[in-house]
C-alpha cells in the first residue's frame, strides 16, 4: 500500500490597519524568532512547538529578498504606500 500526504493551503490577507504585523504573523507560523526591520519589535516564537517543516517557495525569477525569510515580512510592508491608521 502506497503512503501519499494530503496537500494543505491556507493563505490569509495580514494588514497592518487591524493592527496586525506580517512579520509577527511569519514568525509565529515558522516558530522561529525574526526581528521587524520597519519597527524594531522581535517576534520570537522559537519556543512554539508543532512545526516540523518550514520552507520559502518562489519562483525562479523571484526577487532575491523573496526567498531570505527576514525579508518576506518587512519589504512587502515597507512598499506599502498607504498611510495606516496610528
Amino acid at each position: 500500500m502506497a503512503v501519499m500526504a494530503i496537500y494543505h493551503l491556507s493563505v490569509k490577507t495580514i494588514g497592518r490597519a487591524q493592527g496586525r504585523s506580517a512579520t509577527a504573523a511569519a514568525a509565529y507560523r515558522a516558530a522561529t524568532r525574526v526581528v521587524d526591520e520597519r519597527t524594531g519589535l522581535v517576534h520570537d516564537y522559537s519556543r512554539k512547538g508543532g512545526v516540523l517543516h518550514r520552507e520559502i517557495v518562489a519562483p525562479d525569477d523571484a526577487p532575491n529578498w523573496s526567498t531570505i525569510a527576514r525579508g518576506c515580512g518587512t519589504r512587502p510592508s515597507s512598499a506599502e504606500t498607504r498611510r495606516t491608521r496610528p
